[in-house]
């Protein structure tokens, strides 16, 4: 499907309704869309944002989030980096190609795809949940391409897939999870926040997602029946585990790394960030951000900019 007809079936529908109001900075979903861009690639039309002077930091967002997860690190980092945050193949407004896969092999593929065509050699990885499963395999494949890493709650070779998120794939092989979780928390963005949304699993904050974070990052995921495919398509894919192997490598690996982490996570197990910093060898430790849940760098965004900066010594 077109890009264009991709919105246009969005529009129909009224999903959009999120996307297309607000006003000034700090970047809103209007302000996002505004300044999203499209590379076509061998792997397809890649939705992403590019904001911002200096060496280039590249953010990688969770599941079954975008890039709009990192507007307000964005936003406080804009001005010490070129920020590059991507949408995944399969989720956001990014296109794959046909038959593309959208396994994390093919997403760090792509990623170091795209930074060829923006021209950049290198890269300080910031990234959280499935997107530090990419930073890991960037940082192993393509070495000479990270100068840092900061990774929140993601997966680890021995928590990957998590088990929470076990039962998500499953419904995802029977073509169920993006009607059956998704279609529901887009219509009815309350039930969204409940316990049992992903607001309740994911977020601290009871007043997230907001809205707005929703139709950016879930109303294009059931657009069209296509796009349903596709979300269960990279849920899918996250199994079996993608990092088996990666230890030997990662204890390699000479990229500084800082891990910050949530502690109120209950997607990943507790001890992986210890897992973590025992295994890299150049780690700069573990922060544990007490409460915090799986997607915290969206609510606090101001320590992903701390920890950012102390990181890259700016």
């Amino acid at each position: 499907m077109q890009r264009r007809e991709f919105m246009t079936a969005m529009a129909a529908a009224g999903l959009l309704a999120g996307c297309a109001a607000g006003s000034e900075a700090p970047m809103d979903a209007a302000a996002f869309r505004a300044a999203q861009r499209f590379a076509e690639l061998p792997q397809g039309q890649i939705a992403y944002i590019d904001r911002g002077d200096g060496p280039a930091a590249l953010f990688l967002h969770g599941f079954p989030l975008s890039s709009f997860q990192w507007r307000g690190a964005i936003d406080r980092l804009q001005s010490v980096r070129r920020c590059i945050a991507a949408d995944f193949m399969g989720l956001g407004f990014t296109e794959p190609a046909a038959g593309q896969s959208l396994g994390a092999v093919a997403q760090a593929e792509m990623l170091a795809a795209l930074l060829d065509q923006l021209g950049i050699d290198a890269v300080d990885l910031v990234a959280n949940d499935s997107g530090g499963m990419v930073a890991q395999i960037l940082a192993v494949r393509f070495p000479a391409r990270v100068r840092t890493m900061l990774l929140t709650n993601c997966d680890v070779e021995t928590d990957s897939p998590p088990g929470p998120v076990v039962p998500v794939i499953e419904l995802a092989r029977a073509g169920r999870f993006a009607e059956e979780w998704i279609v529901p928390w887009v219509n009815d963005p309350e039930l969204a926040r409940s316990a049992q949304g992903l607001g309740g699993l994911c977020y601290e904050q009871s007043e997230n997602p907001t809205d707005e974070a929703i139709g950016c990052y879930l109303a294009p995921l059931v657009a069209t029946p296509e796009r349903k495919a596709l979300t269960d398509a990279y849920a899918v894919a996250l199994a079996p585990n993608p990092l088996a192997g990666i230890e030997v490598e990662l204890r390699r690996c000479a990229v500084p790394t800082r891990i910050v982490w949530g502690t109120g996570d209950n997607i990943f197990k507790a001890e992986n960030p210890d897992y973590l910093d025992a295994l890299l060898p150049n780690s700069r430790g573990v922060r544990r951000v007490e409460g915090a849940k799986l997607f915290f760098p969206e609510e606090q965004p101001e320590v992903i900019a701390e920890e950012a900066r102390a990181l890259w010594r700016v």
